[in-house]
């Protein structure tokens, strides 16, 4: 279920305040929060140490009630967090375990693959007649002038530096498998976990819109009372999706010294504002340095096209700015074509694992490149505003936007993959031109992108540059001349090997 958590500073009022300089709200959160911590860390450990919490539960809460003289209410928020802190920390150790699993893939194929490289270069070598060769070497040997050390040295040493690094990651993979789970307890929180059947969505902690009513643990009663009020107001939002009822889950953290109030609850449904996809569609496809555009009819046909620029290098605080700024001229375009976005649906994690096989600038650009964040926040705004956002997969949509679309329309690359990409997200087909896949020989009975697959090693030896797309009128003709070429290429070496 989708739950959304607003999030604000704790109100301070003058009428509330105390000689302490500090609400009686806050004085209370102060009080209970070294023994929430207590008892978060007891439930934590019950919890790694059994093998079947679920069974356990009812007890461990009886438990927590008689020992730190909380309500029901209470400890169950306290099971509900140490629950989500242990979840949290293993998933985190499974997806530090699968990344260093996925750096040792990339590293040892970098090994294999250079002491490979090293190899048949020194049998070239050692050949008398290599200065006769036709072929050359793959890998030949030079100097540099001025450190007088040769480009074989220099693989060698990164050789020797990669195998100390695949041990690290060896050992270090073997012992988070069999390592203890550690989970971090905040010093200053408190949890308390909401229901639907209850008065304003949570018994223990009451808010009105305006007026919030908490319910003072059994052991604090002498000092604070049985309830204690305090003012907070209401979350103000644009878009508020707040509902009057349903569950309310309550948190309270310090930061900065300040205290922090969330509520977590079920958003309200929002009206979708964007037609079904079958009356066009938008397509965005991001890039480091810009997000293109473009619109689509029901035909299929682009009507509408844009670029929205992206700066790198920013600050974090820059670059949400810039991604919301951008989410926000996305969802402007939707309510102008009354229709939804569609979007690839991409995962860089295995790319990021082979960072550090790849160059400086490939690397930086990667790194720096707030791809998930982005579409984080344009879900985020989108859901908001009752407009669909589609997720479809991006294979080859490249190719087939550069291939079909880039000359047809004269637009960039960015622009003809979104094209491709909001036809995708109307179920509309790309098939070859009947010219290319005649001479490809594609099996009809298999899938489109079986034929995409073929042409896109046919292609790779004609086209150099993206800019020699623009310049390409008739696939057919070119296609003809590769497929001829790799024939009589093929013909040629079976004749020599029977004259042999």
């Amino acid at each position: 279920m989708v739950t959304l958590t607003y999030v604000k500073g704790l109100p301070t009022p003058f009428e509330e305040m105390t000689p302490l300089g500090l609400t009686e709200f806050e004085m209370l959160l102060t009080s209970f929060a070294p023994t929430f911590k207590k008892a978060v860390c007891e439930v934590v450990g019950i919890i790694l140490s059994s093998s079947d919490f679920e069974k356990i539960k009812s007890e461990t809460n009886t438990h927590i009630q008689a020992k730190y003289k909380v309500s029901k209410r209470q400890a169950g928020g306290i099971i509900a967090a140490s629950k989500g802190k242990v979840d949290s920390a293993r998933e985190c150790r499974a997806n530090h375990i699968k990344q260093l699993e996925g750096k040792l893939k990339s590293a040892n194929f970098w090994l294999k693959r250079s002491e490979k490289r090293l190899e048949k270069a020194q049998k070239f070598y050692a050949k008398k007649n290599w200065l006769n060769s036709k072929t050359g070497c793959d890998f030949p040997l030079s100097c540099d002038l001025e450190t007088r050390q040769t480009n074989w040295n220099n693989l060698r040493f990164n050789i020797h530096n990669k195998k100390r690094y695949i041990y690290q990651l060896e050992k270090k993979i073997q012992h988070l498998k069999i390592a203890t789970i550690q989970v971090k307890v905040k010093d200053s929180e408190i949890f308390i976990v909401g229901s639907k059947d209850e008065t304003c969505g949570n018994s223990a902690c009451q808010w009105d819109g305006n007026t919030l009513k908490f319910r003072v643990p059994y052991f604090l009663e002498e000092k604070f009372g049985k309830y204690v009020e305090t003012k907070i107001g209401n979350f103000d939002r644009n878009i508020n999706r707040l509902p009057d009822c349903g569950a309310k889950t309550w948190h309270f953290y310090r930061k900065d010294g300040k205290w922090i109030c969330a509520c977590q609850f079920t958003p309200s449904h929002v009206e979708t504002v964007s037609r079904p996809v079958q009356y066009g569609a938008i397509g965005i496809d991001i890039n480091p340095s810009s997000i293109g555009w473009a619109y689509v009819d029901f035909q299929g046909n682009l009507k509408a096209k844009g670029k929205i620029p992206l700066q790198s290098g920013l600050s974090k605080n820059y670059q949400d700015a810039q991604l919301v700024d951008a989410c926000l001229q996305l969802a402007n375009l939707t309510n102008t074509f009354s229709c939804p976005i569609v979007c690839e649906n991409l995962d860089f994690s295995a790319k990021k694992e082979e960072l550090r096989e790849k160059n400086r600038k490939y690397a930086r650009m990667l790194s720096s490149w707030a791809y998930s964040r982005f579409f984080h926040l344009l879900e985020s705004i989108l859901s908001n505003r009752g407009i669909t956002l589609l997720k479809r997969n991006a294979a080859y949509t490249s190719l087939i936007g550069l291939t079909k679309y880039v000359r047809m329309y004269g637009v960039s690359s960015d622009v003809a993959a979104a094209i491709v990409i909001a036809r995708r997200g109307m179920n509309l087909t790309e098939k070859l031109p009947s010219s290319v896949s005649a001479y490809l020989g594609v099996n009809p009975r298999k899938h489109v992108w079986s034929s995409w697959s073929q042409f896109k090693k046919c292609q790779s030896t004609v086209v150099r540059s993206r800019h020699d797309y623009y310049s390409v009128s008739n696939w057919g003709l070119l296609v003809k001349a590769e497929v001829e070429r790799v024939t009589v290429k093929s013909k040629s070496r079976a004749s020599s090997k029977c004259k042999r």
